[in-house]
């Protein structure tokens, strides 16, 4: 289990880490909204690792992994079909850049939020993935530093979950 709390601290396997949220923090499931930069609380599955494979070898993981490519995006369009899945360039509606200029998505922890199935406005790629190095606040996902997201991935399987705390 993977705990997260609304102070920026991350607790895995017996371990408590730093980690960066965006400027809404954690909010109530229910209060959950696309673009709000929030994650919602409640208790995730980790469905799969995506990594830039001309960054870096395949970490050690149980999680299934799947490397990048250039042309990945993730669709966060409420109104379109493909709303909070991986979707490929070229893309018309709005969408996040996956293959990205900084470290960020180096390597990327995709959340089972608002997913089975995705519900138009709760909310879109909301990952855990590598912190800027002051810690700076995502968009509404959950950072933490490459070598400590690294030694979490060691530990994690298809059956971890991540807790996002309101308190």
């Amino acid at each position: 289990m993977i705990v997260v709390d609304p102070k920026g601290t991350l607790t895995a396997f017996g371990k408590a880490y730093r980690c960066a949220l965006g400027p809404g923090g954690i909010v109530p499931a229910d209060e959950k909204r696309e673009g709000d930069g929030a994650a919602p609380a409640g208790r995730y599955p980790l469905r799969r690792l995506l990594y830039r494979p001309d960054q870096r070898a395949a970490p050690e993981t149980g999680l299934p992994s799947t490397p990048l490519q250039p042309t990945d995006l993730w669709c966060d369009a409420p109104e379109h079909p493909s709303y909070n899945q991986l979707v490929t360039a070229p893309f018309e509606a709005s969408h996040e850049k996956l293959w990205r200029d900084d470290a960020l998505y180096n390597l990327i922890v995709v959340l089972g939020i608002n997913d089975d199935p995705a519900v138009p406005g709760k909310g879109s790629a909301i990952f855990l993935h590598v912190a800027r190095e002051n810690y700076g606040p995502t968009e509404g996902c959950i950072a933490v530093a490459e070598s400590d997201l690294l030694e979490i991935l060691k530990s994690c399987n298809p059956k971890t979950l991540i807790e996002l705390k309101l308190a």
